[in-house]
């Protein structure tokens, strides 16, 4: 039987690695929290649900997530990357991530109406005040596992902004570092099992797996860190 999921794409590495071993079959969508959210809350079938922690934190309120079983996974810091063939740019400060971004010939970015990272890029090209400079070199897709799959197939010079955990998850391209000081955001994420769980014990079960100290290493090498700052 197959563990149905509405979840964050920027957990989806993670539970394919914590699948793989057991054998689990995974089934069921990964995207942008905002839309993920939307589909869970509209009556998608699902066993565990993963989104922020606020967010499970509402479904558990209205009684939509069992409470007991929310499991923080750790938090994802928003980041910027290249094609694996490209220079890395410095873009450990404010000069030299507006030096990059304007340098660059696309930004790859997920939707900035419902993912995490699309919401924060967007105000990062206006706290930077350069987003009328390159409107025309915005290249937007559905989620940043999309975003960064698009750009690892992009000629020239393009530079992407997604969860750090959706840039190491995507062949072809690489994390050169997470946001700088001033502009950075960390996620945290939770895990829960849907009240509408068809499973539960073995939903519970992979919830508990996803946030038990022998998944540690795991976690952090998909990209998630363990405590905040």
């Amino acid at each position: 039987m197959a563990l149905r999921f509405v979840s964050a794409g920027a957990a989806q590495a993670l539970v394919e690695a914590i699948a793989a071993p057991d054998g689990t079959a995974i089934e069921g969508s990964f995207g942008a929290v905002g839309a993920m959210l939307e589909k869970f809350r509209a009556g998608e079938p699902c066993d565990v649900v993963i989104l922020t922690r606020a967010q499970v934190d509402g479904l558990a309120a209205d009684g939509l997530v069992a409470r007991d079983t929310r499991t923080d996974l750790g938090w994802v810091p928003t980041a910027i990357a290249v094609r694996e063939s490209a220079p890395v740019p410095d873009v450990s400060d404010e000069k030299g991530l507006r030096a990059a971004l304007l340098g660059a010939d696309a930004l790859y970015f997920p939707d900035p109406a419902k993912a995490t990272a699309g919401i924060h890029f967007a105000k990062v090209l206006d706290q930077l005040g350069i987003r009328e400079q390159v409107e025309d070199r915005i290249r937007n897709f559905p989620n940043g596992a999309t975003s960064m799959r698009e750009m690892s197939r992009a000629g020239g010079n393009p530079i992407g902004c997604t969860q750090a955990t959706e840039i190491l998850a995507t062949p072809g391209v690489r994390l050169v570092s997470p946001l700088p000081r001033g502009f950075e955001l960390e996620t945290l994420y939770a895990a829960a099992v849907s009240a509408r769980a068809t499973d539960v014990t073995l939903a519970r079960a992979f919830v508990t797996a996803l946030g038990a100290s022998a998944s540690r290493a795991l976690r952090e090498r998909a990209g998630f860190v363990l405590s905040s700052g």
